[in-house]
């Protein structure tokens, strides 16, 4: 299958310092930037994704809610279904490679945006909660026949990965963790809570240069090349648009979501094949800009993060990758996903 490519003209960035330090939001990177470029709608319309856009329509805590996905078929099916969970400043869209390596390898794929991301629903009162997510993922995969998945999750979508087996484990044949949050409490270590109301302040001043230099300083780890703008615009876009409030006031209740719901205690009642595809150079922290000097030293060691989880989860394999970042996917795609498809293929199909 061909995937449309949406990729939007890059824009001239300057990339004279290289950063090393991650604060854990593209806030704390916050600048006076320019307001020229696109404008999205609240459910990032105009943005196009690489694969026709579906919507799953549910009632959740007494509102109706709309769910994007995509869900593509393989040309030659090898029997099993991967279903994509995208982090915190990611959508489905930015797994567009990942989706033509696994559908090219015979997957059928599977890739929503969650609720108060991207395409999907922004509900102005809304119990975030990892439990709550995983449950609109069931539901969603149970309306299209997608039974004993491989999950795989990357950055706060590795959260909701591991929140989703641990409560659908029969169904969840293979854990795929890529550069996940939450393999830390940053809470029990000292990084101060932030009210939703303060990550909402700190939402609303979103650029796209804030954006660009937190991706550059840890997605790539201080590397950039044009092929990563569009998804600075993508996000930025959002914040152009109307629906800008909407969609601070949902990252806002996504950011308290994801520091107060660690799942680093739980790791060692996974039961399932668990593959650990850690770039080196993370240093992800949520709120670590906040956090004392002391406390931000500690926290966001992705090297030590990785042999953690890999020693506490029962049947987990680690990949390291010495060189990326928080999303190596996107920084060497043929690297990654040569050891993606080397760790699916350990897994028998009828697992």
């Amino acid at each position: 299958m061909k995937f449309r490519r949406r990729f939007l003209p890059a824009v001239a960035v300057s990339l004279a310092v290289a950063f090393s330090v991650s604060s854990g939001s593209i806030t704390a990177f916050a600048a006076d930037d320019s307001t020229d470029g696109p404008a999205y709608g609240p459910e990032l319309q105009g943005f196009n994704y690489p694969a026709p856009v579906q919507q799953f329509e549910f009632t959740s805590q007494g509102e109706t809610l709309h769910m994007a996905y995509m869900d593509i078929r393989p040309a030659h099916p090898n029997g099993r279904t991967a279903v994509l969970l995208h982090g915190k400043n990611f959508c489905s869209a930015t797994w567009e490679t990942t989706i033509q390596w696994l559908s090219d390898a015979g997957y059928r794929v599977v890739a929503p945006d969650q609720i108060g991301f991207c395409k999907s629903s922004k509900p102005a009162h809304y119990q975030f909660s990892f439990q709550q997510l995983a449950r609109n993922t069931h539901a969603l995969l149970a309306s299209i026949g997608a039974e004993n998945v491989t999950m795989i999750g990357h950055s706060t979508g590795g959260m909701l990965a591991i929140r989703y087996a641990l409560m659908y484990p029969k169904e969840t044949q293979q854990l795929v963790l890529v550069n996940p949050i939450g393999l830390e409490d940053w809470k029990a270590k000292g990084v101060p809570s932030l009210s939703v109301d303060q990550w909402y302040e700190r939402e609303l001043k979103t650029s796209a240069d804030g954006i660009r230099r937190y991706e550059q300083a840890t997605y790539y780890a201080g590397t950039w090349r044009p092929e990563y703008e569009p998804w600075v615009q993508m996000l930025a876009g959002l914040y152009r648009g109307p629906g800008r409030k909407e969609v601070a006031w949902d990252s806002a209740l996504l950011y308290d979501m994801i520091y107060t719901q660690p799942v680093v205690y739980e790791l060692g009642q996974l039961q399932m094949p668990t593959l650990l595809l850690i770039g080196q150079k993370d240093t992800t922290a949520i709120g670590k800009d906040v956090a004392p000097p002391a406390v931000r030293a500690k926290i966001g060691h992705y090297p030590e993060l990785g042999k953690a989880a890999a020693k506490a989860i029962p049947h987990a394999t680690l990949v390291e990758f010495a060189e990326l970042g928080h999303a190596p996917q996107m920084q060497d795609p043929r690297m990654f996903h040569k050891a993606l498809l080397d760790g699916l293929a350990a897994v028998p199909t009828n697992h």
